[in-house]
């Protein structure tokens, strides 16, 4: 059974003409890791907040089509609920900050205290997500004492502290270094494995490329494809939709290296080295 099933799913926000989303579909299997890209104004943050209930539930608006987990409609699922089973990190960490905490420690703690976590198990989780985001050396700082970067990682602790079955990043490393956006990457790609499905918009395609099963590409509220990186990446009309190969895959194109049996390129270094080594070898 597909962890999420969107069907047919339409929305459009209060006072506006134009559909946000326009007919979106698709199954998500336990454990995947899914990669959402595409333009600006694509609805990748509004289908994020779909899967959530944020959207109609807070935003209100006109909704249509349905999206389900674990055979249960959102919509019709309170909040409190669903927050349980589902998780979301957005852009900016400070929405996700309470400001009501005076240490990391104890920001991270909050929603395990609102769910009545016992003391033992909440120390469990709140050591186990500082650890995956090596922020523990942070843990009695004031929350807004942190670099953008360091507060980013504790909003994303804070949602792994939960233990949600599903996990939606709406562009989590944007205002992260390089290094600190491997980081990221690592730990959640760390969860997929554990069997936790992942959700996540990302504008580092490299990355996306990297650590994606499969990849949605929106544009003007549309779903244009929703296939593994390899597929997705090699589209001839893929700038035609506002979307970006990685510069592996750009090479590949350029020297005609496609993945043997398939009309595919790679879209990874190891991908691409492993094509340029055969080719050197051949020579």
């Amino acid at each position: 059974m597909a962890k999420i099933t969107i069907e047919n799913l339409k929305y459009r926000y209060p006072h506006t003409e134009k559909l946000a989303l326009d007919g979106i579909f698709g199954e998500i299997e336990p454990g995947e890791f899914i990669g959402i890209i595409g333009p600006n104004g694509s609805g990748k943050s509004t289908l994020c907040q779909a899967l959530t209930g944020l959207v109609p539930s807070f935003y209100r608006g006109a909704y249509g089509g349905k999206v389900l987990i674990d055979g249960l409609e959102v919509r019709n699922v309170e909040i409190d609920d669903l927050s349980k089973k589902v998780g979301i990190v957005f852009q900016n960490p400070f929405n996700q900050v309470t400001g009501a905490k005076l240490t990391v420690y104890e920001e991270i703690a909050f929603g395990l205290e609102n769910f009545g976590v016992p003391r033992e198990e909440m120390k469990r989780r709140i050591d186990e997500s500082m650890e995956l985001f090596d922020i523990t050396r942070y843990k009695d700082r004031g929350p807004f004492d942190l670099s953008g970067g360091q507060m980013q990682r504790m909003a994303i602790a804070c949602m792994i502290a939960m233990e949600p079955e599903v996990i939606i990043l709406d562009e989590p490393t944007s205002q992260l270094d390089p290094q600190g956006s491997e980081e990221v990457f690592q730990a959640v790609g760390t969860l997929s494995k554990r069997g936790i499905t992942v959700i996540m918009v990302e504008h580092k395609i490299e990355k996306i490329a990297a650590y994606s099963d499969r990849i949605m590409l929106l544009d003007d509220g549309k779903l244009v494809a929703f296939d593994t990186p390899q597929k997705i990446f090699s589209r001839d009309d893929l700038d035609q939709h506002g979307g970006a190969a990685p510069v592996f895959t750009k090479i590949c194109r350029q020297l005609n290296l496609k993945i043997p049996g398939t009309q595919y390129y790679p879209v990874t270094l190891e991908e691409a080295k492993g094509l340029l080594d055969q080719r050197q070898e051949v020579k």
